[in-house]
């Protein structure tokens, strides 16, 4: 993935957030509330959360303005602090286990796959495939150490180069791309049987 040359419009904004500009501020979350939400709920497997901590993030963005300085690619900043507010949910989540992660997985596995995303249009054979290619996938990504997970989700954000998705991950370049390449072996693995035969249980040998 080759870094985005062209100018930070999205810095260009922020700056003018940290002036008191509001309408910046707006476009700004308009742009990235459902990036950010994608981002939040594939972490953290829990749709209301990830609505809450969604407009937390926003919230952090907006009162750390003045702070803001643009040495970095604005999303960089931006999902540096998402991941940063999931840690600290999982952390909340482990001290108190009737919170626990794994306790919202069974509500998330009925949960529409792509929760804030836009529907494709699938014939209705199609449709049956695609959604449970989806919830095979989800799961299996559910299953990756949180930070592998973060990594190829990171991935998926077509502006981020993999430096970007280090300083987010707080890795060097080398481990960033080491996490890539081990959390995409490991969900090919588990998705090769699924993919061979088109059912969910191993192939025969």
């Amino acid at each position: 993935m080759s870094a985005n040359l062209d100018p930070d419009l999205d810095a260009a904004l922020m700056l003018r957030v940290k002036r008191g500009d509001d309408v910046a501020f707006a476009e700004l979350v308009e742009k990235y509330k459902q990036p950010v939400m994608n981002l939040i709920f594939r972490i953290l497997r829990d749709s209301t959360e990830a609505e809450d901590l969604a407009q937390n993030v926003f919230l952090q963005v907006y009162k750390s303005a003045h702070r803001y300085e643009a040495s970095a690619r604005f999303t960089t900043w931006l999902f540096t602090i998402a991941r940063n507010l999931c840690l600290n949910e999982i952390r909340r989540r482990s001290r108190h286990p009737a919170d626990s992660l794994d306790a919202t997985y069974p509500e998330a596995d009925d949960q529409p796959i792509r929760q804030f995303e836009d529907h494709k249009t699938f014939s209705p054979p199609d449709t049956l495939l695609h959604n449970e290619l989806e919830r095979k996938i989800e799961q299996a990504m559910a299953e990756l150490p949180e930070v592998q997970r973060t990594a190829i989700l990171l991935c998926r954000q077509d502006e981020l180069s993999y430096e970007e998705i280090a300083k987010v991950l707080g890795c060097s370049l080398s481990a960033t791309k080491s996490l890539i390449h081990r959390g995409r072996e490991t969900l090919k693995e588990q998705l090769k049987p699924y993919l061979r035969t088109g059912d969910w249980r191993p192939a025969p040998k």
